[in-house]
């Protein structure tokens, strides 16, 4: 540990490292991860002959993955064969950003138990 900073003792400090640990083991950086969301719409050919000119028709489905890089929205139409695939690449995209959110939390409770710890025992 860095300075005056001291690891905090006690049940609760335990367990968030001990959650921390768990969650650093189990999320190493998988290479096929996608971040974003994916979703289905329906849209309209227009051709007059096509089913999907009945009123009642919904359309065509179409999957499109939404994501953010540097701040821009991008959208980007996905193949009904790779729909599967995709779905799957998200959800453990956002299994692993979830860990990593819970891991920065966990290291702010430290810091703070430490915090308080220091002030209660000086």
């Amino acid at each position: 540990m860095c300075g005056a900073y001291s690891q905090p003792r006690g049940p609760q400090a335990a367990r968030l490292r001990q959650r921390k640990a768990q969650l650093l083991r189990a999320f190493a950086i998988p290479e096929d991860l996608l971040p974003g969301s994916l979703s289905q719409s329906h849209l309209r050919c227009g051709k007059p002959t096509c089913h999907c000119a009945q009123p009642n028709d919904p359309g065509h489905p179409i999957w499109t993955l939404t994501f953010m890089v540097n701040g821009k929205k991008h959208t980007q139409h996905i193949p009904q064969e790779w729909v599967e695939e995709v779905q799957r690449r998200v959800h453990a995209g956002r299994e692993f950003q979830d860990a990593v959110r819970e891991v920065l939390a966990a290291n702010a409770q430290l810091l703070v138990l430490a915090r308080k710890q220091r002030l209660a025992h000086p």
